[in-house]
């Protein structure tokens, strides 16, 4: 709830639209969102837990705060669509007022001459962009260290990586650090974070959102989008971000299929009638996936609940290990794209993938095998296996739509990963099946699922997301169907950490 101008307690009801009732009513101002804010940094992510998920902090944000203020004071003002709302960006989306690093050393201090069209966007429609979030390095791996900022921690269970690669985004929402945050997602990294954390998170269909001034690693597979703690907040931040830009050639492809407003989407009775299809395969057998398995039965529980008929899907070449391992592009594709963004930015203490490889400033254990791969891509046009991938990606997307019609599904659903979130000190973020999504550029919302049992590290349990995935550009119905799951599931518990109190 809201308090003498505060935030009292981190619960569910503390959205977008609830700060903008009290901004209105002025019982809460943007100077005190934004202290409340940088309090709960300075407490949980410097201090105490010190769980790692900023790296910068916007020195001009109780500035910003008191102009959004002022502009509220003036006879007739208008509240813009996220007026005074703090956001944290994934630092590897561009901000001109702060450094934009990608987690490596090897970028430590580079600041872009102008901002990323999403920084811009948020700008405009009132945002405050507080800080800057910690990511895996070049979001290139999915437990969420880096060379810069080290290790994110879980804010459920500390000896737990939060997901990744948006894992210090998915980490500042779940503590209160800001109100949503943005992330960026190339095999599963909005969706695993957010799944690891409690949250809900959106992957867009691919050319809804623009990338523009956004770090690359594959114009196949990525994609930026919010992370926030309920579908409604998911909804406001969309509509600010959905939309041509011609900065982003991709885009246009949205022209035309955006609704004058995502909230309008946000349904109760959204899953009645409809239509969902259980992806079987990408659920695990063994006693390690019995958890996850027990959520996601919960939670179709929920859905039938709600009136969605939910059947089960299944189909051997559908394997989100095997799509990984035989269809993902990131190797070919890193290198020309990280380079034309290097050579866009006149500042950048990097000029090639060799010296970032020759400077040796990056996260050597989780990067280098990679690096030294994608370094040896020439001529990828011409590359057969390159060739023969993405042909193969359009033959899975042909698939999946053939699989949804002949079924007759509005939507098909599956555990954002099959085991719980690993441990800090694995070598990889294992049985993650959001590289469906990411291959054939169907928009997937995540969800919380459940949680697993608790313990003494962790008091609440482990949080467990779960993927709601359409066909391109259903946004609505997608943020209709986890609205409506939501008020039925209420599967949100703040962490340990994320009682109010500074």
């Amino acid at each position: 709830m809201i308090e003498n101008g505060v935030f009292e307690d981190a619960d569910a009801g503390v959205d977008i639209a609830s700060l903008r009732r009290e901004m209105l009513a002025r019982r809460l101002s943007c100077v005190q969102l934004v202290e409340r804010c940088l309090a709960r940094i300075e407490r949980w992510d410097r201090r105490g837990p010190a769980l790692g998920a900023m790296l910068a902090v916007n020195p001009r944000a109780l500035e910003m705060a008191a102009d959004c203020d002022a502009a509220l004071s003036r006879p007739g003002a208008s509240i813009r669509p996220l007026h005074g709302i703090p956001v944290v960006l994934k630092d590897n989306i561009g901000t001109c007022g702060m450094p934009t690093t990608g987690g490596s050393k090897s970028l430590e201090g580079f600041t872009p001459t102008r901002d990323s069209t999403l920084a811009r966007r948020l700008i405009d429609a009132g945002a405050i962009i507080l800080g800057k979030a910690n990511l895996h390095e070049f979001a290139l791996s999915g437990l969420t260290i880096s060379s810069l900022g080290g290790q994110t921690r879980n804010p459920y269970d500390l000896t737990r990586t939060p997901g990744g690669s948006s894992g210090g985004s998915a980490v500042a929402v779940a503590m209160g650090f800001c109100a949503v945050a943005l992330g960026t997602d190339t095999v599963n990294s909005i969706r695993s974070p957010a799944s690891a954390t409690g949250l809900v998170g959106l992957r867009p269909t691919r050319g809804l959102v623009s990338r523009a001034g956004v770090l690359p690693v594959s114009d196949t597979q990525d994609v930026a989008g919010p992370i926030g703690r309920c579908v409604a907040d998911v909804a406001c931040v969309m509509d600010v971000l959905a939309g041509y830009d011609p900065d982003d050639p991709l885009t246009a492809r949205s022209v035309g299929k955006t609704p004058p407003t995502y909230v309008d989407a946000l349904d109760a009775t959204a899953l009645r009638g409809k239509r969902l299809g259980l992806l079987r395969g990408f659920q695990g057998t063994e006693a390690r996936h019995a958890e996850v398995n027990l959520a996601v039965s919960r939670a179709v529980e929920a859905m039938r609940a709600g009136g969605a008929e939910v059947v089960p899907l299944e189909d051997p070449q559908l394997d989100a290990d095997r799509l990984l391992r035989e269809y993902d592009v990131q190797k070919w594709e890193f290198k020309a794209h990280f380079e034309r963004y290097l050579h866009s930015q006149p500042d950048a203490p990097l000029r090639s993938l060799d010296d970032l490889i020759e400077g040796g400033l990056f996260h050597r254990e989780s990067l280098e095998a990679f690096l030294i791969q994608a370094q040896d891509t020439t001529d990828i046009q011409r590359d057969p296996e390159y060739l023969a991938r993405l042909v193969a990606i359009e033959g899975l997307r042909d698939r999946v739509f053939d699989h949804m019609a002949a079924q007759r599904l509005d939507a098909l659903i599956y555990p954002l990963q099959k085991c719980l979130v690993a441990p800090i000190g694995s070598n990889g973020q294992p049985e993650r099946n959001g590289i469906l999504a990411a291959l054939t550029g169907f928009p997937a919302l995540n969800v919380p699922a459940g949680f697993s049992v608790a313990t003494p590290q962790a008091p609440v349990g482990v949080p467990i997301g779960l993927d709601i995935m359409a066909r391109p550009f259903e946004e609505s119905l997608l943020l209709g169907l986890g609205y409506a799951y939501e008020q039925l599931a209420g599967c949100y518990r703040p962490p340990e950490h994320a009682g109010w109190e500074p």
